[in-house]
């Protein structure tokens, strides 16, 4: 069969870097990302977290070959922000998204299992939202130094980059 094999498409070779930022020297604050063992899932995430930052003009992203496991995001932002500190604000968002996600789930799961209903929970998830490009100060999970820590539950979730 003329199929790559499955587990050499996701794992990174030791030498190998899972992103590498080349800065556009045609466009002022343009650059474009390389984010190798990815595909649609992650780069769709991605360029769409960075079209909901004020500070990002254009973000996009392709893959170059469909048996190829790499995607190309290209971002430009204004004169605010840099595409490296866009990339890492997307990314950190994504992931409290992801946490929140997951302990909204949790707690309906736990309430299910209690005999309760999923939505006599919603009403206290929602009343938590959160505006990730809000000026005010934020509670309850912090992003420090390229980390992740869910304060609310004592630290459980971290991320490191």
């Amino acid at each position: 069969m003329n199929q790559p094999n499955r587990i050499d498409s996701w794992l990174l070779q030791d030498d190998e870097k899972p992103l590498t930022i080349t800065e556009d020297p045609k466009i002022p604050n343009a650059a474009t990302i390389l984010l190798r063992k990815q595909d649609h899932t992650l780069g769709n995430m991605i360029r769409a977290q960075l079209l909901l930052d004020p500070t990002v003009l254009f973000a996009g992203y392709k893959v170059p070959h469909p048996l190829e496991n790499d995607i190309i995001i290209k971002i430009q932002t204004d004169e605010r922000s840099n595409p490296a500190d866009a990339l890492k604000r997307a990314c950190h968002l994504l992931i409290r998204q992801t946490v929140q996600i997951k302990s909204q789930f949790m707690e309906q799961a736990k309430n299910i299992e209690m005999g309760m209903g999923p939505d006599q929970s919603l009403a206290t998830a929602q009343t938590n939202g959160y505006d990730p490009y809000a000026d005010s100060s934020r509670q309850g999970n912090t992003i420090v130094g390229g980390q992740f820590r869910d304060t609310n539950a004592g630290g459980a979730d971290v991320y490191d980059f």
